[in-house]
């Protein structure tokens, strides 16, 4: 069964699910899912408590000695079972499904694992995850999504602030999800309840956001010339290395005219996603609207552009790098 994270809430008071499991791209939205199940497992009487971490050497009896190994004067257990990899292996896979298929009694059983993969969704032991428990992926928010985000944050320690605030907030701590919320809770030390200026947010929140170039091929895909800017400002500053921002840009250009020229020859887009190994559907949706807007000239002007600056990079062109890659970015994401 899957559970979206907002309806967590209104699960913790009823009677637990004997399985849980949690995964996703943001390790702080996990680890407070993570905290709330333990929370009101102990209200629930779930007084002991064991925790197993799969590593290299993990033996696999130990997860079903550690569901039977109940205490002679404790109450029920809780097993903790995190797979930082996500990828418990054959063997795993294989003592994973005999577990669920005998969930002990008395036990609730506690799975961690990090953000998965299509074929890891596809997999025979996390299919069984889903049809003896409960599920909840955790992803952070998308860029649009996270002014939201923060304002939801700042309600619940009884501040709000205006659109323009919360987009200063946003702007800073992008794709750090975690300085996010230490930047919310040092707001709520900072300052009283009720509504927070411009100014005390300015004062307050520092430049905390982590540029990566996922985000940047994200910008140009979105068509946001304006954050692509950000992005590159970031990631010189950062001292990225050129090559592979030129591997990211060229690569996302020869994706998307490849589709482009498929789609001109009349060649229905699931198909060409499929030949291209494109399977996330996020990422698809973002190529399709990406290709509504740009033509196969400009997107082979665009990668006449990423040849120019790879001669650049060299050594054989002078000029500079790093306003080439924003002419680019920024044919790539013109509207």
């Amino acid at each position: 069964m899957n559970l979206r994270p907002d309806q967590l809430a209104s699960q913790l008071d009823k009677p637990l699910a004997p399985l849980w499991v949690l995964f996703g791209n943001e390790p702080l939205l996990v680890l407070e899912a993570g905290d709330a199940i333990r929370a009101s497992a102990r209200r629930q009487g779930f007084s002991e408590r064991e925790t197993l971490v799969v590593g290299q050497g993990f033996r696999w009896e130990s997860l079903t000695m550690a569901a039977g190994n109940m205490s002679l004067f404790g109450g029920e257990k809780l097993v903790d079972l995190r797979i930082p990899t996500g990828k418990p292996g054959r063997e795993g896979g294989d003592a994973l499904q005999r577990y669920l298929a005998h969930l002990p009694a008395g036990v609730l059983t506690l799975i961690t694992l990090p953000e998965l993969d299509w074929q890891t969704r596809k997999t025979a032991w996390f299919k069984a995850l889903g049809e003896h428990g409960i599920i909840i992926e955790l992803n952070a928010p998308e860029r649009e999504r996270l002014p939201a985000w923060i304002a939801h944050r700042l309600a619940a320690q009884q501040q709000s602030a205006d659109p323009e605030a919360l987009s200063f907030i946003a702007d800073h701590v992008e794709g750090n999800l975690l300085a996010a919320h230490q930047e919310i809770r040092k707001l709520g030390l900072l300052h009283p309840e009720g509504k927070l200026s411009l100014e005390q947010i300015q004062d307050a929140v520092l430049n905390v956001a982590r540029y990566d170039i996922d985000k940047l091929r994200q910008a140009v895909l979105e068509g946001a010339p304006a954050r692509c800017a950000r992005l590159l400002e970031g990631l010189k500053g950062e001292g990225a290395a050129p090559p592979l921002i030129l591997w990211a840009l060229a690569n996302e250009t020869r994706s998307l005219a490849s589709l482009r020229a498929g789609r001109d020859a009349g060649q229905p887009l699931a198909a060409l996603f499929k030949s291209e190994r494109i399977f996330d559907n996020k990422r698809q949706q973002a190529l399709g609207r990406a290709l509504e807007r740009l033509s196969q000239s400009g997107l082979r002007a665009a990668l006449m552009h990423a040849a120019r600056i790879d001669r650049m990079i060299k050594g054989l062109v002078a000029g500079d790098v790093w306003d080439e890659f924003l002419q680019l970015a920024l044919r790539l994401a013109r509207r």
